[in-house]
């Protein structure tokens, strides 16, 4: 059959292979002409889609196959003022591509406007400064691959970076450091195993744009949070390069950590692009139907809405922006069989007319779609507009804030905070049980990527983030630390085991609460670094992982941990306050060090620094778990034990012994100690 006769289809959009062509669909309302514009060692050749139906423009592409490179010129009118920002001598991305080959050489090229003259449209020819799509195969063999699907009571999240995990790892070959095939290497994955953690959360791994100012600073954007292909894995974390294998080693990537019991959980982020405000570049969405894809301003078309911090804002009161997003998330379930998914800034999401809604649009289109059904999501239940902790409905998860705030404030000895550290340790009840949801909606952490380390968190009053060019006044000042005696690096001994303590209380905090923990990696080595708390652009050994340097001692205690409480569900507790409690078999008991239940005064008493846990499953042993914020040490009156007698399972302190029969027993300062009843 002949190019010429084969039918297009406005569905699915992007590139559809078809017998040494490709069907192409792309949605626009204001566009007048698409073309796809094919690009080989002879130059360009441009194919207008010469069909429409509804707002989508299809056609036949002759030639276009696995490999080919393309990009899209978009013609239409040129009217900021109402939001119109079409300019055909721009390259644009298909929103549907799969993968990205090369990077922006920034100037004029790549800017629709005139950068002299933003209401005047720019004739540069983009060619030759703008990443090409790539045709990609779909085919993989995915036999014996199958998802863990962990349930949440037993997750344990690991949030990392492909690049800054393998970047110095010993064990992983270098040609593959710091790549997919890095993380899916068996050093890689034997570490994450021995660890006991059951999921990785990959800060972006979703086509991202190397900002500007910050390659002209000679920094990179590292992290990630400037996405411009919602379909493609992100190619510079390839060791097979960027021109289309980067798919199939993520592909293996996942399927290696899936063999080893390991989910996969990307940090996605759907509520802006890399093509910023109006005075940014024209990449992709902005020059293809820019007032569907962003929210602009009402009556000044010419400005977009911005709750991000960014410059734009993902449209998402508009089916193409939704549509978008949702094909997305199928694509990365269905193709890259990834299990999760965190959504930064995921208020924003929520935004269709402004304020967000527990009944948007796009909650209720995950809530509706059987292929997303399986998968874990996770919101970052904030954005620069508001923040909406316990907003998200029953069967999501959000990263809690408030456990992290609260935590901290206890160990650094704030006053009158036993009240709300009890919430946080009982899954924050406070949050949730008004709408009958379990502790397991709260995924706890106590440090993420933003933000310090636990080694820096015990090490710094203070940011030192210098090395990001901004004068130390980016990231944030209030960061609820302590540096325990000394600014950064030294040799005092005392400082350094009293910092020693302080990561374990703040690990076994988070270890043994109820939730789903969150662990930044790198945490349990003692990775630092160096004070810097935005380490956004050091794409280096600030951010890289320093295996050289690792912390055995701690490596052990946050392994030892971990064993505990996945071998114990008195440690992994589900429970509804709210809810019905047939068949519950968790139960807890809070008290003061004296044994006694607390007064309503006890809560507000700011010289309170102590509290006692005593957590049980029916038919398993029996934990209590003792915190003392305090400068001196307390003595705690320890229950009897419905088991075999009190034994030490796990403490802060090196020193702390245990002579059964326990009856009281003395906790030092700042400092936890976790007992142990065995079942008779």
């Amino acid at each position: 059959m002949s190019t010429s006769s084969l039918p297009s289809r406005p569905y699915p959009l992007g590139v559809t292979l078809r017998d040494g062509a490709a069907s192409v669909a792309i949605y626009s309302e204001t566009a007048t002409v698409v073309e796809v514009c094919v690009f080989t060692d002879e130059g360009e050749t441009r194919t207008p889609l010469s069909e429409r139906t509804g707002h989508v423009f299809h056609g036949i592409v002759p030639g276009l196959t696995v490999g080919s490179r393309y990009a899209l010129r978009v013609h239409g009118e040129w009217a900021p003022e109402r939001g119109l920002r079409h300019n055909p001598h721009k390259l644009l991305l298909d929103p549907h591509a799969t993968a990205i080959e090369g990077g922006y050489t920034w100037g004029q090229a790549v800017f629709g406007h005139d950068m002299n003259d933003p209401e005047t449209m720019d004739e540069t020819d983009a060619a030759g400064s703008t990443p090409l799509c790539v045709v990609t195969d779909s085919s993989f063999d995915w036999s014996g691959d199958e998802s863990p699907r962990t349930p949440l009571e037993s997750t344990v999240i690991y949030e990392t970076h492909v690049k800054g995990f393998t970047q110095t790892h010993p064990d992983v070959p270098e040609e593959i450091r710091g790549t997919y095939a890095g993380l899916a290497h068996p050093a890689a994955v034997k570490h994450l195993t021995d660890l006991g953690v059951t999921a990785v959360e990959l800060i972006p791994v979703q086509q991202f744009v190397q900002d500007s100012h910050l390659e002209e600073k000679g920094l990179r954007n590292y992290w990630g949070y400037n996405t411009i292909g919602f379909f493609a894995p992100h190619g510079d974390y390839s060791s097979a390069g960027d021109g289309g294998d980067q798919v199939v080693e993520f592909k293996n990537m996942v399927k290696a950590l899936h063999a080893a019991g390991l989910e996969v959980i990307l940090d996605v982020v759907y509520n802006h692009t890399a093509e910023g405000n109006h005075m940014g570049p024209t990449l992709s969405f902005k020059g293809i139907d820019n007032a569907s894809y962003y929210r602009l301003v009402e009556g000044e078309e010419a400005s977009y809405f911005d709750t991000t911090g960014t410059g734009n804002s993902v449209n998402v009161g508009h089916p193409a922006a939704l549509g978008l997003i949702m094909d997305s998330l199928r694509y990365w379930v269905t193709e890259m069989h990834v299990d999760g998914f965190r959504f930064d800034l995921a208020t924003t999401l929520t935004r269709q007319d402004g304020s967000a809604e527990l009944h948007s649009a796009f909650l209720t289109l995950i809530a509706q779609d059987p292929t997303l059904a399986p998968v874990k999501m996770i919101a970052e239940p904030w954005d620069t507009a508001g923040y909406q902790v316990g907003g998200f409905p029953a069967d999501w998860s959000e990263w809690n804030g408030k456990f992290r705030d609260d935590v901290r404030d206890f160990w650094n000895g704030t006053d009158a905070v036993l009240g709300t550290l009890s919430q946080r340790i009982l899954g924050s009840p406070d949050v949730y049980e008004a709408d009958r949801r379990s502790p397991l909606s709260s995924v706890n952490f106590v440090t993420a990527h933003d933000g310090f380390t636990l080694h820096d968190l015990t090490s710094y009053n203070s940011k030192h983030n210098a090395a990001n060019g901004e004068d130390n006044n980016d990231g944030e000042s209030d960061n609820k630390s302590s540096n325990n005696g000394a600014e950064g690096p030294t040799d005092n001994e005392l400082v350094n085991e009293r910092r020693d303590r302080q990561r374990r209380n703040l690990l076994a905090s988070l270890l043994l609460s109820a939730g789903v923990p969150m662990i930044l990696g790198g945490d349990e080595l003692g990775r630092t670094q160096g004070g810097n708390n935005n380490a956004y652009a050091q794409d280096n050994e600030i951010s890289w992982y320093d295996w050289a340097n690792t912390d055995e001692a701690l490596l052990e205690f946050t392994t030892s941990l971990l064993a505990l409480r996945a071998e114990n569900p008195a440690l992994r507790p589900v429970w509804f306050r709210q809810a019905p409690t047939d068949g519950e078999t968790d139960t807890v008991q809070i008290s003061r060090s004296d044994a006694e239940g607390f007064a309503d005064e006890d809560w507000d008493n700011p010289d309170a620094r102590s509290i006692m846990f005593v957590f049980a499953h029916e038919g398993s042993d029996t934990f209590a778990l003792l915190l003392n914020a305090a400068e001196n040490g307390v003595e705690f009156t320890v229950p009897t034990a419905p088991g075999e007698a009190w034994e030490l399972a796990s403490s802060s302190d090196p020193d702390q012994h245990v002579a059964p029969p326990v009856s009281t027993l003395i906790v030092r300062d700042c400092s936890f100690t976790l007992l142990r009843s065995r079942t008779s």
